[in-house]
């Protein structure tokens, strides 16, 4: 496969596993393209054109031609500068290194990761939250990522990448997407046998990367509630881009929401979250982004074939049967 072909297949995979309905991304799409057809010349050039099949801003080609045939991939959840002269050093001393693949957004994907915030919106509503009430909460937080990421200088690995000529590439969303339908399938399969949170803890702890992750010190935890409560239903928030609206917490505990299973938590969600008594576990950041990324890895090589994985920065390869 080239880099080109690895790129839309991701996407395409994101799509497939993402908690909004197929036919809402397809109308999404269609918007933009419509847009894009109405602007002028000057306003195309400006124009990232990758929104017109991708609904994911954080996930891009960040520096490449699209046409190197990648068989060699060096994957870390943050790959910044000392990762790229990582790979730079690992090519010098003979390792072949194709593409080097991030979780975390960098560059123009950095910029704009505000724009995927409104999968919040959808995942409140599936959840109970009238959409007016979700969109409504979900767009005060949008603009507040937006403003937050303006001063940043989000070129710096890009620029790393392009002075060593290393293909660089990040897959956010996509990766967030899995990890979240694979949690949320397995919570609700499992729910009549998640009597207690200290259940929902242990069924987490017997997926690998977890595991990994308690004897890393960094496993499941809960941080409100206590291990003797009762989940309730469970909500997986682990996608849309960053942290959602603290205003979701009550809205979520009104639609009957009874514990939250997330990757993080800010101090004014947890404080929130016990104020409306809405139970919290914290699966783990960087063991969710790792599971997020082997699910889609499993099928990247289902479909083009074995691929020569480098780890680093807290990734993990671990393959899944099919």
């Amino acid at each position: 496969m080239n880099l080109k072909e690895l790129y839309r297949f991701i996407i395409e995979k994101g799509i497939e596993t993402d908690p909004r309905k197929k036919n809402t991304i397809a109308r999404m799409l269609a918007s933009v393209k419509e847009k894009y057809s109405k602007l002028t010349e000057e306003e195309k050039s400006e124009f990232d054109i990758d929104k017109l099949d991708n609904p994911y801003s954080d996930s891009r080609i960040l520096y490449s031609t699209g046409n190197e045939n990648i068989k060699s991939i060096l994957i870390g959840i943050d790959i910044e500068t000392p990762e790229l002269l990582l790979a730079h050093t690992l090519k010098q001393s003979g390792r072949k290194i194709d593409l080097v693949l991030a979780h975390h957004p960098e560059g123009r994907a950095y910029a704009t990761l505000y724009d995927v915030m409104n999968i919040h919106s959808d995942v409140l509503h599936k959840f109970g939250v009238p959409i007016n009430i979700a969109e409504s909460i979900t767009e005060p937080r949008l603009k507040e990522v937006s403003r937050r990421l303006m001063p940043a200088n989000h070129s710096r690995p890009v620029d790393t990448a392009r002075l060593l000529n290393i293909p660089f590439m990040s897959a956010h969303t996509p990766a967030d997407n899995h990890v979240t339908y694979y949690l949320q399938s397995l919570f609700d399969k499992e729910q009549c046998n998640l009597e207690k949170l200290d259940d929902v803890i242990k069924l987490l702890k017997q997926i690998p990367e977890y595991k990994m992750a308690v004897r890393n010190s960094q496993g499941p935890v809960i941080i409100a509630g206590s291990k003797d409560r009762k989940p309730g239903k469970i909500l997986v928030d682990m996608t849309g881009g960053t942290e959602g609206p603290a205003d979701a917490i009550e809205k979520l505990a009104n639609a009957g929401v009874g514990t939250i299973v997330g990757m993080h938590m800010s101090e004014e969600h947890y404080k929130l979250a016990e104020k409306y008594h809405v139970n919290v576990i914290i699966a783990g950041h960087i063991s969710s982004d790792t599971v997020g990324l082997n699910l889609l890895l499993d099928k990247v090589e289902h479909k083009f074939g074995k691929l020569d994985i480098i780890e680093c920065s807290g990734f993990t390869r671990i393959k899944r049967n099919k």
